[in-house]
């Protein structure tokens, strides 16, 4: 998942509320998300075989889905792309809503992995053996599909945060790698100063950045334990980043040029902008979209506030299976083959993206990689040290889709402002707390 279609597109109020509003009629109806089967019904499963369903927008999935049907003749595999992220969402909270037309197996991404757990939409696959899986997986991702003790699918990649930055820029204006915060505002005004079409980075107000960097940060400012919900954006580690932050926004160092947008990528082209805070899968985007740089860019840990590595998750996914599949076993057997079998990963490593699973992210060959565009950096070990440095606890919101989609309406008109963004936050606080009441959550705050 390293292209650009990660970015979390905003959606229509529409559409999320009807899925908020669905979600939470669902949760408060209770059921058993368990799966009922046993870690042997998936070897018969394979081979019996049958037919499943599967919803992906990776670049991998049809040669993943073609290496699987090669290892398994009796399974058919049938791949729909039903959009990219919340494209998919909608469709997917549409055909649960109705009761059929869901897939037996569909790719979501961490954030979303709640709402459809609490609508009990999604199959445990505790009871076919995948909570002996954890080992095989990296903290961050895991933490994600296992809620509240039940695993409500596998991780696919992984987001661990690093700086990646323009080496011959820092060279030209003599910036010295930031290993801190302080020292990265400094950096950003040392770089402006001496060319004002210039910036340390941009951010015009993006939700999954907000949230990893306030991750990054020691904030746990969502928690949910069923419908009963916590929302604290002004706990220490929300306040440790916008305060930080603020110094960027409110002195006019952040470049306004939208992410993902062809200015954008020109910007990253010629140096105009210098650092992208983000997640290990931005290798593949700079490869493919912005070849110009090639052998400009590095890669290094992120800053942090004290000097002490940490890092945070920043986009990436997983797979479940629906509830609505009439073949759970074969769908859970696939989903397994498909997050931890060498020959899936392999395919999935070969597309650009970056694992999950432990025993690739030591792989002496993946470490080893030093690739051209990045100077012959081995860039791996930078991004590989970042993932053992994700401070465990996190969670999304429940309503996390909806979450994002206002997010510009609060938050971001402090970008927009140049104001304080503490006061956006508590902002966007206050009207989370006020939907996930009115949509039959409890919500504290």
């Amino acid at each position: 998942m390293r292209t650009k279609t990660l970015r979390r597109v905003a959606l229509t109020t529409a559409s999320v509320l009807t899925l908020g509003l669905s979600l939470a009629a669902c949760a408060s109806g209770g059921g058993s998300s368990s799966g009922g089967g046993t870690a042997d019904d998936l070897e018969a499963a394979l081979e019996k075989g049958g037919t499943i369903t599967y919803w992906s927008w990776t670049p991998s999935a049809e040669a993943q889905v073609a290496a699987f049907e090669k290892a398994y003749p009796k399974v058919d595999v049938k791949l729909v792309n039903a959009g990219t992220n919340t494209d998919e969402y909608t469709k997917l909270q549409n055909a649960i809503t109705a009761g059929s037309g869901a897939p037996d197996v569909a790719q979501v991404e961490y954030y979303a992995i709640p709402q459809f757990a609490l609508s009990d939409s999604l199959v445990d696959l505790a009871s076919y053996g995948f909570g002996d899986l954890e080992d095989q997986y990296s903290a961050g991702p895991w933490s994600s599909v296992d809620i509240d003790g039940k695993i409500y699918g596998l991780p696919q990649d992984s987001g661990p945060m690093a700086m990646f930055y323009n080496k011959t820029v820092f060279d030209q204006y003599g910036i010295a790698v930031p290993t801190t915060y302080d020292e990265y505002v400094a950096a950003a005004e040392k770089l402006h100063a001496a060319d004002p079409s210039k910036y340390i980075t941009n951010d015009t107000g993006d939700s999954g950045f907000t949230t990893s960097m306030i991750w990054q940060a020691g904030g746990q400012p969502f928690t949910a334990d069923g419908t009963d919900v916590t929302i604290d954006l002004q706990d220490d580690g929300s306040k440790k980043w916008a305060d930080s932050w603020n110094r960027l926004v409110e002195g006019d160092l952040l470049a306004t040029t939208p992410g993902w947008s062809d200015e954008w990528y020109k910007a990253l082209g010629d140096g105009t902008i210098a650092t992208l805070l983000t997640g290990a899968w931005m290798p593949g985007v700079l490869e493919s979209s912005v070849p110009q740089a090639s052998g400009d860019w590095a890669v290094a840990p992120m800053p942090t506030y004290d000097g002490t590595p940490v890092t945070a998750e920043n986009g990436g996914g997983g797979q479940v299976v629906l509830k609505q599949s009439k073949n759970q076993a074969l769908a859970a057997a696939f989903l397994k083959w498909l997050n931890s079998d060498p020959e899936s990963i392999k395919v999935f490593l070969e597309s650009g993206g970056f694992p999950a699973t432990t025993a690739d992210l030591e792989s002496p060959e993946f470490l080893a990689q030093t690739p051209e565009y990045f100077g012959g950096q081995a860039i791996n070990e930078v991004l590989v040290d970042a993932s053992k440095n994700v401070p465990t606890g996190w969670h999304y919101l429940p309503y996390q889709v909806y979450a994002n989609s206002i997010f510009a309406d609060t938050v971001g008109q402090a970008y927009k402002n140049g104001t304080d963004l503490n006061d956006g936050l508590q902002t966007w606080q206050d009207q989370l707390v006020d939907y996930g009441n009115q949509q039959g959550f409890t919500v504290n705050k």
